[in-house]
């Protein structure tokens, strides 16, 4: 399945949709708490835009797996944390705070790093002979539309009407999971003849990254002397991915089915292994914290 029209052309106005509701959570005084503390934010920040891509760099490499799906798997490492990430980050009881800035915050980072970084990539796993590179300059004009100026707008309905902005959020989210789950069916259709292949190629070195973004959120909290709440927050933010970003990229810019699995694959995981990550939130953090944080 290459990339159809209904993707080239749906795909950016559904994320468009998606990042509006991700404006929607934000107000001055998240961004004015996190100011005053930004250690979170900063280490946060470091690991999910620098440290997570080498990462997938590394297991592509030490898995062998083909050049596609390395291309597709260094990809959805560069993305940022996913529009689901502060729901879950709510039920584990993080910083929720924190969550939303380092989403935010990571998507406008992306807008340089992630052309870098697939560029690396293609030019690394896929060598000269494949003449297939990410144009840098429409990319970024592709993200600046589709996650600058629809946060903004998001915010502005955040401030001019917060009770439409709450009603309108949800219902948002929602939309983002539907997008998500109706691309995973699409993609999954149309490799069905190699779907067992490509899953054994990308199912193995999908886990591992999202296992590893967890684990290193966890320890870089630790190390790091942030609280066992903001330390959750970065996992979750690690862990839990903007998979439609990833999708567009493998499917209307580089028109490749194969480097889309990575993302595929890791757009189903990451919620059961969120929920996990959760529960275990609601364990170690009592809910009087997070009121009295509050």
């Amino acid at each position: 399945m290459e990339s159809s029209p209904l993707i080239s052309a749906g795909l950016p106005v559904a994320l468009f949709i998606i990042m509006i509701g991700i404006g929607m959570t934000l107000t001055v005084r998240d961004f004015r708490q996190v100011a005053v503390y930004p250690k979170g934010m900063i280490v946060g920040t470091v690991a999910q835009i620098l440290i997570m891509p080498l990462v997938a760099f590394l297991l592509a490499t030490l898995l062998s797996v083909p050049p596609a799906i390395a291309v597709g798997l260094v990809i959805i490492a560069a993305c940022p944390g996913g529009t689901t990430s502060n729901l879950f980050v709510l039920l584990a009881r993080g910083n929720i705070a924190l969550s939303i800035v380092l989403t935010v915050s990571a998507s406008l980072i992306t807008i340089l790093t992630l052309p870098l970084f697939t560029n690396l990539a293609l030019a690394h796993y896929m060598g000269t002979e494949e003449d297939i590179v990410l144009p840098v300059w429409k990319t970024v004009g592709m993200l600046v539309g589709i996650v600058l100026v629809p946060v903004a707008i998001g915010m502005a309905v955040r401030t001019r009407n917060p009770e439409a902005a709450r009603k309108a959020e949800s219902v948002v989210s929602l939309f983002g999971g539907v997008v998500l789950a109706v691309l995973i069916v699409v993609i999954i259709y149309g490799v069905r003849d190699q779907i067992w292949d490509l899953l054994r190629q990308a199912g193995p070195a999908t886990i591992l990254l999202n296992l590893a973004g967890i684990l290193l959120g966890l320890l870089a909290g630790r190390a790091t002397g942030l609280t066992q709440r903001e330390s959750l927050a970065v996992a979750v933010e690690l862990g839990v991915k903007n998979g439609t970003i990833a999708l567009m990229v493998t499917l209307t810019l580089l028109e490749s089915s194969a480097m889309s699995i990575p993302a595929a694959v890791y757009g189903v995981l990451m919620f059961p292994i969120g929920f996990v990550l959760a529960m275990y939130g609601r364990r170690i953090i009592p809910a009087s914290t997070v009121h009295v944080a509050n």
